[in-house]
């Protein structure tokens, strides 16, 4: 059987499509671009999402080979995310279902997150760090759920980055041109903020900004991944501490940076621990993971209804495929 997923949770629209043994055969994405020095407007998303749907789905089934007479099963971003881009994602997968009379099935984009992760790498049982645009977790499964052991209280890590980056005047995504302009940084104090096991970035941006009237961008570039990939280095090493368990996956779209991945790894490496990164394709929105999130749920008995959950969390979702 092959499940076509579909991912529309903010400004990625993406198609993917794979088989039981998660083989992927596509995976087509196109990304809503914000005009310079904005942020994602959910309406505008999901106009970009309905004006390349179409298109995405045929690459799709064209970089596989296939047509939607070989699709068993249709997937789709329950949530969380952006509702009108959510509802784009719902429409899409119901047009499918309904026009070839196959089930469709909605999925957790964090949980999506992290068992494409944990098929594509050696880890079988990690504490996960998802490191995103809007989400930033630290999860672990335990007791029939992915548990939440820390998060962001305010803004996600990706968010943080694009935030002092429109800030800059860079373009979105800003993370890869922070990271390449680090490197030629050195250290500047910048305020560390980690509440128990919870974390909290939008001070740091509003302190990084500032830091600029007096210091090199460089630096304040430098320093800005410096602390707040520390924080979350911290508090992933802290619930790999308290649940006893000895693997780290780093996803997310955030999980692209090779300053987050080295600290991370060598932190594990320190604790006797297995480390991996999601690769970059797979790491960031996309509908690959949908895909195999859904062949797992439909494989195990699972049914859900045609809506939208924008604030569904992570660990409300029983975990029976494991």
């Amino acid at each position: 059987m092959l499940c076509l997923g579909i991912e529309s949770t903010a400004h990625s629209f993406g198609i993917g499509i794979v088989d039981e043994k998660c083989n992927v055969l596509a995976n087509v994405t196109d990304m809503y671009k914000p005009p310079e020095g904005w942020g994602i407007h959910p309406t505008e998303a999901a106009k970009h999402h309905d004006e390349v749907r179409q298109d995405a789905i045929a690459a799709a089934l064209e970089e596989a080979g296939k047509s939607m007479d070989d699709i068993g099963l249709v997937a789709f971003s329950q949530g969380p995310g952006l509702a009108p881009c959510l509802h784009k994602g719902l429409n899409t997968a119901k047009e499918l279902s309904d026009s070839g009379s196959i089930p469709m099935i909605g999925v957790n984009h964090c949980i999506a997150h992290i068992e494409i992760g944990r098929k594509t790498t050696s880890l079988k049982d990690p504490i996960t760090l998802y490191t995103s645009g809007a989400n930033t977790q630290v999860l672990g499964f335990v007791s029939g759920r992915y548990r939440c052991f820390g998060e962001t209280m305010d803004i996600g890590i990706g968010n943080a980055l694009d935030k002092f980056g429109r800030g800059v005047g860079m373009g979105f995504p800003a993370g890869p041109r922070i990271e390449q302009i680090a490197k030629k940084g050195k250290y500047v104090e910048l305020p560390y903020v980690v509440k128990g096991m919870d974390l909290s970035f939008s001070g740091i941006v509003t302190a990084a900004l500032n830091k600029l009237k007096r210091e090199k961008l460089e630096d304040v570039c430098f320093s800005l991944q410096e602390t707040t990939f520390a924080m979350l280095t911290e508090v992933t090493e802290r619930a790999l501490a308290h649940t006893c368990k000895d693997e780290v996956l780093l996803t997310g779209g955030v999980a692209a940076n090779k300053k987050l991945q080295d600290m991370l790894g060598v932190m594990c490496k320190e604790r006797g621990a297995g480390f991996a990164a999601v690769e970059r394709s797979l790491s960031s929105d996309n509908g690959a993971m949908i895909a195999w999130l859904g062949m797992l749920m439909h494989k195990a008995g699972n049914s859900t209804h045609d809506e939208v959950l924008p604030r569904q969390r992570t660990d409300e979702v029983d975990v029976n495929w494991i």
